[in-house]
């Protein structure tokens, strides 16, 4: 059964409220396609990977994390821009993209999931940092050695993480934020946390994490980032009579 193209979106802005941030771009539907919905794809980026299998799949939509139109980006519709969304219109494929409402919901959000591949206790938002769930905290119980956490990461997201290490050797309290979130590793420092974990290192990061004496790790913006879509495909399958399904278009980065 089938859900029209404007009933799905007032249905994920009901459930991701992308109302509750200020973003770096639109949330919601930036590409619109046929008016009925039956199935979606759902996956990291609109790239022209994720768009060719949505064609291949016979897709009415793809829903994404990372969608088209940021700021401080041209707004000509030019070269790559152009072919993807020609491939958008041509197969009249709605697009779906949700940045940080997908980044920060308490339950399918990537951060949140996230923290549950860790098997991180007492998970809450870190309280100094907003929008709220922009990064998150937790306990690690029992605590295990920087190494072990290191191990850990590359065993769950299948890649081995940068790791900058601190002095004590043990890690109990922790912070992290997916993707792009290397800027929070100060706060997460002021908060006590032993470690912080997200997606990317810049230069300074290294410099912030030996002088603030806190465990670094930086495991991969899109192998932290893939577990909100997958998330989302699971809940419209259980929760919808879409036919949603998850592809990971793999990504180094």
């Amino acid at each position: 059964m089938s859900m029209t193209n404007v009933a799905l979106l007032s249905y994920l802005n009901e459930l991701l409220k992308p109302e509750r941030v200020q973003d770096f771009c639109p949330n919601g539907l930036q590409v619109e396609g046929k008016t009925h919905v039956q199935k979606i794809v759902c996956g990291v980026t609109a790239s022209q990977a994720l768009i060719d299998k949505a064609i291949l799949e016979n897709a009415d939509a793809i829903f994404v994390h990372h969608g088209f139109f940021w700021k401080g980006e041209t707004a000509n519709i030019c070269g790559m821009k152009k072919k993807r969304i020609a491939a958008l219109l041509k197969y009249d494929i709605n697009l779906y993209a949700y940045h940080l409402p997908l980044d920060i919901h308490a339950g399918l959000g990537n951060n949140a999931q996230l923290g549950k591949l860790l098997n991180i206790s007492d998970i809450s938002p870190l309280p100094s940092e907003s929008p709220e769930g922009i990064v998150m905290q937790g306990r690690i119980v029992p605590a295990m050695t920087a190494r072990a956490l290191a191990e850990k990461l590359g065993c769950v997201l299948g890649r081995e993480p940068l790791h900058e290490g601190a002095d004590s050797d043990l890690i109990n309290r922790v912070a992290w934020c997916t993707g792009g979130g290397q800027g929070y590793i100060e706060a997460s420092a002021h908060a006590g946390m032993d470690a912080f974990v997200t997606g990317e290192v810049s230069e300074q990061t290294i410099h912030t994490a030996r002088e603030m004496n806190i465990h670094f790790y930086a495991a991969g913006h899109h192998a932290t980032e893939r577990y909100g879509a997958k998330a989302m495909a699971e809940y419209l399958n259980a929760n919808t009579e879409l036919n949603a399904e998850f592809v990971d278009i793999p990504n180094p980065a």
